[in-house]
């Protein structure tokens, strides 16, 4: 075989290889190959079984906003490593890396648009960012939305996607908790809703705090919601848990949430909550 036919045999192979895992998508659940264009086009949820798979903001804002017309929000600047933390790595290390793999600044991004014409403030935790960790800065994010949603007389909409609290950042990641309820409480003195929507998983301290703080509380299929681990719960209790406990549909039977939403309804959902819970702001924005 000559040099040219083996380049060009080699160039196939890596052709073809590309293309199979572009054109692919197999399901985490169900593990059926489906087209990625098809996945993609379905909101990345599993045209087969249903399955949602996790999205980051780009993709949540995109499917909310109407006509994908947004503006981001600044994240907030903060003392990154306040601890000087270092574990196998250093907690800066970890940043840099996140950083370059998402392309975010920090775990929660905001965003101001319209959904079905009504100004809101959608805010979204990114869990390929250190597992959506709640740390200083997600705290600050937090605030600074709701502050801006206040300011524009807006709802303020959270997507939780979070491990739980930053573990590099000690007491001061467990700090958020509090001061993110206070953030909600001048919130609702504006007479402002703040919608959640628990996307899968949202478990620890972000549960404890903010994710469960919601007028109305909103799940995806399928999505993971609690605080401590089902296998640390079982070794404490010494019980076997029920089937499908700590997801959507269960937490949704037991009363813990109002609703579970499929991906593709969510914008019409939270269209519809936005009329109904802030009428008044809205009327006055079109007055003006």
């Amino acid at each position: 075989m000559s040099w040219l036919s083996s380049v060009r045999k080699g160039i196939q192979s890596l052709t073809k290889r590309q293309s199979v895992d572009t054109l692919w998508h197999k399901c985490k659940k169900c593990e059926s190959m489906v087209f990625t264009k098809e996945w993609e086009d379905n909101g990345y949820v599993c045209p087969r079984c249903d399955h949602h798979d996790r999205v980051g903001p780009a993709v949540r804002f995109d499917a909310l906003f109407d006509r994908k017309k947004y503006e981001v929000l600044p994240s907030p600047e903060v003392r990154e490593d306040p601890l000087k933390f270092r574990d196998t790595k250093r907690y800066t290390d970890r940043i840099k890396a996140a950083r370059t793999s998402t392309g975010e600044r920090d775990a929660l991004i905001n965003a101001l648009g319209k959904i079905e014409g009504h100004s809101a403030v959608v805010g979204v935790q990114d869990f390929s960012f250190m597992g959506g960790s709640m740390g200083v800065a997600v705290g600050a994010a937090f605030v600074a939305g709701v502050e801006k949603a206040i300011a524009k007389q807006s709802p303020y909409i959270l997507f939780t996607a979070a491990g739980g609290a930053r573990m590099q950042e000690g007491i001061l990641s467990l700090m958020q908790m509090p001061r993110t309820t206070v953030a909600l409480a001048k919130l609702r003195e504006a007479g402002l809703p703040y919608i959640v929507v628990l996307t899968d998983p949202t478990t620890g301290g972000v549960t404890a705090s903010y994710a469960m703080l919601g007028d109305v509380q909103i799940a995806e299929p399928g999505a993971l919601i609690g605080f401590a681990g089902q296998r640390v719960i079982e070794q404490t209790i010494r019980e076997k848990l029920p089937e499908g406990f700590q997801r959507a549909e269960y937490l949704l039977e037991h009363g813990m949430i109002d609703m579970v939403v499929h991906r593709n309804a969510l914008k019409d959902r939270i269209g519809r909550l936005i009329a109904y819970l802030a009428p008044e702001k809205n009327k006055a924005k079109k007055a003006a």
